[in-house]
Parts: C-alpha cells; sequence; structure tokens
C-alpha cells in the first residue's frame, strides 16, 4: 500500500514560517483585497479536475537519447489531462516536437485484466491512457513505444511501424545491445530479433496459475518491482522469474460496474495465507541452457530485488525472509545457478527492513549500499566482507542518483538540510565531503545519465509547480526543460493572485519527538473562527507534508472558508527508523494519538472553530478516520474514510506482516488493530467511500464495517462508486467524488450553527 489521497488533497502556497506553532504576522488582520486578486476568476472543481491541468504541462518519463542529441518523454494533452504522447526535444537547437501520437497510432483496444493489474499497481500510471513508457534502442535510432497493448518501433523522425505479433504484450524492453525485444504474453517470456521476425516463447509451461517473466501480485504493489525478467549486460543471458500462485488464498471479488458485474476468482496473498511460490532461472536468449538459480531451503521467501554485475559474470539476488527482519545478497553463478551469501541486513528488535532501490555494483566488485543499520538511511560500502559508513548523522538518504567511478564522485538525494526538503547532494568517495546542488525551498528528485555527468532535475514548491531542468555534475542548470513559470497562458496563471500561503511548523507527540504540520488559511478576518479540513494519511512508508506542490484542490477548498491542516505522525517515513518503528505490531495507535495532537493544537488557535474540525483520509488514510472517530469521540466534527482498510487480515501479507507480524502469531495485535468490532463506538458523523472494483482495498473492508454499523444502530453515511478501482477519479468521477465529500461536511460541519457544534463538543 502506498500513499493514497484520492484526488491529490495537498497544500498549494508559499513557504512563510517553520517552527513550534508558527503563525504569519497578519493572521488576525483584516482582509486587504488587491485589484488583481478581485477580478481573478474563482477556482471551482470543475476547473480543478478539467483540461488543461492547473499544474501545466508535466513531462515525465524524461530520457536522454544514447548520443545525447534528443531528450524524449511522454506528455499529457492539454485537451485531454489524461492521454499522453511522446516528445522529443534537440538538445543543442531547443526545437522540440511531438515524436509519437498516441491518438494516430493507438487502436483505442480495451487493455488486458492482466495489463489493468498492472497498471493499478503502479500509481503513475493509474488512470492515464496513450503513450506512458517507452524504451530507447542503445544505438539510439529507435524507441519501443506500446500502446493500447501493442508494441510499436519508432525511428528518430517519427515515423512507427507496429510489430507482428505483439498484441497484449506486457513489459517490454529492448535488450542491452540492442538485439533483441522481450515481452510477456500469456504468461511466457517471448523474444524477437528487434525489427525482424515475430517473437518466440522461450519459456513453456506459463498458463493458469503458473507466470514466467511476470513480476508477483506483491512484488508489484509492495516492493516496487514491476518486472520478472532481467538481461545480462552481454546479453549472453536472461534471468527469468517463475511463479506458482496455486499456493495462494482465492478471494472471490465483485467488479461491480454501472451495467454489470463481473466476478473474479483472484489469488490473493492476504495475511497469514500462504504466498506464492517463487524460482528464479537464468537462460539464454532462445531458452535453452537453462539453470535453476539456487534461492535457499526455504520456500517461503520473497524475491526483492535482481541485478546483474556490470561485467555481466554473476548475478546478484536479494532474498529476503517472511518476517522481512533479513535480507541476504546472494552472488550467483549464471552457468550453474549456484549461489553464495556476499552479506546480510538484519533488522533491529520489533523492526524490520525497507527495501531499497539506492545501490550501485561497483567495478571492483565492491557494493556502495543504503543501510538504517545505524538507524538512519546511509550510505555503507560493502568491499570483500567489511563494512564501512559513508555518511552519517540525523537525516536520511532517500534515493542513490548516479555513480561516477573514474572522478570518486556519488550522488544522491536526501533530506540532510531539512526534513521537509529533499535536495541532491554530490558526495566525494575519499575525502568524504558532501556538496548540495540543488536550491534550499525546494523538494528536488533527479536522473542522470551512467556517470552522473548530465542530471535531469524536477523541483517544486508550494508555490510553484514542478519545473524541470538540465544540469552538469556541478548542479549548474544548463538549460530549462519544462520553466513552466506561472504567467502569460499557464493554466494556473488566472488564479495565483488570490493563492493562498502556506506555513510550516511543530507540535510536540507525547514523547516529546516533534511532528510537522502544514496548514494554509484564508485572508483571515479579526474575530471570525474556521472549519478546518483536517487531512491525514498516517500510513508507513509516506510523507505527507514536504516544500512541494500537489495540486489545486487544498486552494479550492481554503477558498471555500476552509482551513487546510495535515500533520505528519510517528511511523510515517524520512525521520529514522526509531520514529518508524512505533507503529510495529501496534497499527492505529500512535498515528492516531499523534493525529490528536494535531486537532489538540488547532483547538488553541483564536482563529480555528475548535467545534467544525473535519478529518479526510484514503486507503490507510481511510482506516484512520474510522479510527480516529472510534479512539478519540468528539475530537472531530464529522470524518470521510475512503476505501479504508477495516481488517488487516483481509490485506496482502508483505504490506501487512512487515508491520504487524504474522495474524498465526499474534493474533491479538490484529485485534486490537481492526476497525470493525469497535464500530459502535463511533458517535460522530461519517461518511464511507469506496470503488465498487476495487482489486487492492477490497470493497469486502467496506462492506465488512457498514454491516457492523447497521447491526449496532449506528448512523453513518455511504458512497459507492461503480467501476472504479482503489483510485476514484476520472472525468466527471472526480467533481463528483468532491461534491459528495464537500457536501456532507458543509451540512455536517461548516454550516451546522456554532451553537449546536459546541453543544456536542
Amino acid at each position: 500500500m502506498r500513499a493514497w489521497l484520492s484526488a491529490g488533497v495537498a497544500a498549494v502556497a508559499i513557504t512563510l514560517a517553520s517552527g513550534a506553532g508558527a503563525v504569519t504576522a497578519d493572521r488576525t488582520a483584516a482582509p486587504q483585497t488587491s485589484k488583481a486578486e478581485a477580478g481573478a476568476p474563482a477556482l471551482t472543481l470543475k476547473r480543478v479536475f478539467g483540461s488543461p491541468d492547473l499544474a501545466g504541462p508535466q513531462p515525465q518519463s524524461l530520457r536522454l537519447s544514447p548520443d545525447g542529441t534528443l531528450l524524449t518523454s511522454v506528455r499529457n494533452r492539454a485537451d485531454e489531462r489524461q492521454r499522453y504522447d511522446l516528445w522529443a526535444l534537440d538538445t543543442k537547437t531547443g526545437a522540440e516536437r511531438m515524436l509519437v501520437d498516441s491518438k494516430k497510432l493507438g487502436s483505442g483496444a480495451e487493455l488486458s485484466e492482466a495489463a489493468k493489474m498492472q497498471r493499478e499497481r503502479d500509481r503513475s500510471l493509474t488512470g492515464k491512457t496513450g503513450v506512458l513508457q517507452y524504451d530507447w534502442s542503445p544505438d539510439g535510432q529507435s524507441l519501443l513505444v506500446p500502446i493500447d497493448g501493442e508494441l510499436f518501433l519508432a525511428g528518430r523522425d517519427g515515423q512507427a511501424r507496429r510489430l507482428d505479433g505483439t498484441k497484449g504484450a506486457l513489459n517490454p524492453t529492448i535488450s542491452p545491445r540492442g538485439r533483441f525485444i522481450a515481452f510477456v504474453r500469456d504468461q511466457n517470456l517471448q523474444v524477437a530479433s528487434l525489427g525482424q521476425g515475430v517473437a518466440k516463447a522461450v519459456t513453456i509451461g506459463g498458463g493458469g496459475t503458473v507466470h514466467w517473466g511476470e513480476a508477483e501480485f506483491a512484488a508489484q504493489e509492495e516492493m516496487d518491482r514491476r518486472t520478472g525478467y532481467w538481461w545480462s549486460p552481454d546479453e549472453r543471458y536472461i534471468a527469468v522469474e517463475r511463479f506458482d500462485d496455486a499456493p495462494v488464498h482465492v478471494a472471490t471479488r465483485a467488479s461491480i460496474g454501472a451495467s454489470g458485474t463481473s466476478i473474479y476468482q483472484q489469488r490473493y496473498p492476504a495475511a497469514g495465507t500462504p504466498n506464492t511460490l517463487v524460482e528464479l532461472y537464468v537462460m539464454k536468449p532462445d531458452g535453452t541452457g537453462r539453470v535453476k538459480v539456487d534461492l535457499g531451503t526455504d520456500p517461503d521467501i520473497y524475491l526483492a530485488r535482481v541485478d546483474w554485475t556490470p561485467d555481466g559474470a554473476a548475478l546478484l539476488v536479494q532474498r529476503e525472509n517472511r518476517a522481512q527482519t533479513r535480507l541476504d545478497m546472494l552472488r550467483v553463478d549464471p552457468a550453474t545457478g549456484k549461489s553464495s551469501v556476499m552479506f546480510t541486513e538484519q533488522s533491529g528488535a520489533k523492526s524490520w527492513i525497507n527495501l531499497t532501490d539506492a545501490y550501485r555494483v561497483m567495478r571492483d566488485g565492491s557494493v556502495l549500499w543504503r543501510s538504517e543499520r545505524d538507524g538512519f538511511g546511509h550510505l555503507w560500502l560493502w568491499r570483500a566482507g567489511t563494512w564501512q559508513q559513508l555518511t552519517s548523522g540525523p537525516w536520511v538518504v532517500t534515493g542513490l542518483v548516479a555513480v561516477d567511478e573514474g572522478a570518486g564522485k556519488a550522488y544522491f538525494l536526501a533530506n540532510k538540510d531539512d526534513v521537509l526538503e529533499q535536495q541532491l547532494y554530490a558526495f566525494d568517495l575519499k575525502t568524504r565531503a558532501i556538496t548540495r546542488l540543488t536550491e534550499r525551498g525546494w523538494w528536488n528528485s533527479a536522473t542522470a545519465d551512467g556517470t552522473g555527468t548530465r542530471f535531469i532535475v524536477t523541483r517544486s514548491n508550494p508555490q510553484q509547480p514542478p519545473q524541470t531542468y538540465l544540469a552538469d555534475a556541478s548542479g549548474k542548470r544548463v538549460a530549462w526543460i519544462n520553466e513552466n513559470r506561472i504567467a502569460g497562458d499557464h493554466p494556473y496563471a488566472p488564479f495565483m493572485a488570490a493563492h493562498r500561503p502556506t506555513e510550516f511548523g511543530t507540535i510536540p507527540a507525547a514523547d516529546g519527538t516533534p511532528l510537522y504540520w502544514q496548514m494554509i488559511t484564508p485572508k483571515l478576518v479579526k474575530g471570525r473562527r474556521y472549519p478546518v479540513f483536517f487531512q491525514h494519511y498516517g500510513g508507513p512508508h509516506s510523507q505527507q507534508v514536504m516544500r512541494n506542490w500537489n495540486g489545486a484542490l487544498a486552494q479550492y477548498l481554503v477558498s471555500q472558508g476552509w482551513i487546510f491542516f495535515q500533520v505528519d505522525n510517528r511511523g510515517s517515513i524520512n525521520r529514522g527508523k526509531a520514529f518508524e518503528d512505533t507503529i510495529y505490531h501496534a497499527m492505529g495507535t500512535v498515528e492516531v494519538e499523534d493525529q490528536k495532537a494535531g486537532a489538540d493544537y488547532l483547538k488553541t488557535l483564536p482563529f480555528v472553530d475548535a467545534g467544525k474540525i473535519a478529518t479526510y483520509g484514503w486507503s490507510y488514510g481511510g482506516y484512520m478516520s474510522v479510527k480516529m472517530l472510534e479512539k478519540t469521540p468528539g475530537v472531530y466534527a464529522a470524518a470521510v474514510a475512503g476505501a479504508p482498510v477495516t481488517d488487516w487480515q483481509l490485506y496482502d501479507t508483505h504490506y501487512t506482516e512487515r508491520y504487524m507480524g504474522d495474524p498465526r502469531k499474534v493474533p491479538e495485535a490484529y485485534a486490537a488493530s481492526g476497525a470493525v468490532g469497535d464500530a459502535s463506538k463511533i458517535s460522530d458523523p461519517l461518511l464511507l467511500i469506496h470503488g465498487m472494483a476495487d482489486d487492492n482495498v477490497f470493497l469486502d473492508n467496506s462492506t465488512k464495517l457498514a454491516a457492523e454499523l447497521q447491526k449496532t444502530a449506528t448512523p453513518f453515511e455511504m458512497m459507492m462508486y461503480p467501476g472504479q478501482t482503489h483510485r476514484v477519479g476520472g472525468p466527471g468521477i472526480s467533481e463528483h467524488l468532491w461534491t459528495t465529500i464537500l457536501g456532507f461536511l458543509n451540512r455536517e460541519v461548516k454550516n451546522k450553527p456554532a451553537s449546536a457544534t459546541q453543544a456536542a463538543k
């Protein structure tokens, strides 16, 4: 489970202050309206979710061609914000053109169920269409482009042709030296010579519960592993995963649509039930010479990561135990499949291992590796059986971007200077000097070429939607890729005059730990008190309070007279292991306590109507909404719970058991964390929302809670969305969703007479 906020509510504004209880100097002053603001158009829900996107054009999947002359990306259309096309920018002249028009090439065919489920697992693809992914050939002369379930080979001139026999292709790639393409179809791995002939299956036996070359459900949903096959750098071998879902529990899932219902017998590894059986093989590109990789004697493990050494001499496999307390790095001989343990990561007591992609295998066989063994995520160097810590301090390395071995430099993302900011840093492997390459006041992400000589940096802050630029190894901006400045005809320009600032601050948790919050207020009128839209997520592996741009919906809420507020509780990410580990076997405890600390803080502010604090959350946040009403009655005037997990035994193994343990061993922890048993304790207004085709958090979670509320005569309201999955949204749907949410909150909170609300509290 990753953070879901449905339509993406987030603070969008200028950073004005930080520190505990920080306030702006003029919060209680009489409002001053500028001429520009007075004439500015008002935000509406229709415009917030309409086209073009108010955040401006947002290129994604940015990549440099192998020769560096073209910068390619996929970009959404101005007239259809969910449809993407492939674009190319000439890095010498700055000329830009659409390379592949998805509408001209696409058939509009409906994707296979497997493709739909893969997109649902990858949150960045949910609800989108057109060109979403692509792959450059190593010679830089062509690109492999999937559209509507078929593969096209496009040249640098934009001319593209459909590749025969690729309908229904999943996970397509071009091999490292460009001789082959590979993809999965009919649950077998298919390989063809690039541009010649029809692909042939190089595995056999795929079908039913057996899959070759795919990532199993838990890997896609929880491990951020999207593929099940890996080319060796020299193309001599392919490592291919084979998984069998036969032992996995069959969940009968109804996908209820507007005009009919489909029943799926979905293999879903619920907590405490058997997992998928996973094996790994190495074979030649034609499928011959197959050998099985020795993954050990315990079959109940997770295949976390698979990589090749730079010279292709060995396969590196990360094997994680089911309890997620031990991770072994295996070195595998591709000719025999024999493996040996290179090194092991072991979690601390009452803790777990967080998987990472922040590692690199060096030319000398050493490994640059992110570890949390000192309590914070830092870079370490493993060489010939010994460990050396490279970075340290009460901050977190969030990603490894590039390594330039020749220059002795590593480049990483971290929150070294501020918990609320992610910056790009250069690290000198000899002197250990750390140099920040990006500007303070922004949240940055970055990718790089192979050696870290050029970087593509995307940044945003509360007053600026994402911008992307090309930088050199010193961090100097060489050229804008997408300046996206809010001026002229930018979609958000008409609304900027009315844009409200964001404040940041901290409050103490019960143990004294500072908790970061953010707030956006309307222009405050002296003596007036305002209702609060208190958003939360609360779950692990997610940070919500950041100096970034996340959309215009929060600004709309503020324009309607709400104060927007959220706080990151203990158990969330990027604050160190001790901060996270507080939820070990105890979901629904400290998170609820810390959110209440946020509500208590709000009630001390003279401009907040203490009886009109409404709370909202989706997914884990939906679970939190229910638990907050159950455990702290009377604190919140009303709550909205979107797609909540209400019984953790209904959720998957890899996520749930990581934090809660195995329910067969600690049933008492699951009983305490559940949200169904205490449903009758809910006395404040509740709106329950769920998509009726949700294959992640099954609808059973909401119907189980609803049945208990009805059985105990506990009042609540419900809105179900036919055909919608875990993400409820899309044209018309997003607007309806938020009209429903705000209609409920206006009725139960905002527009309720103050005297009645206060009396209830």
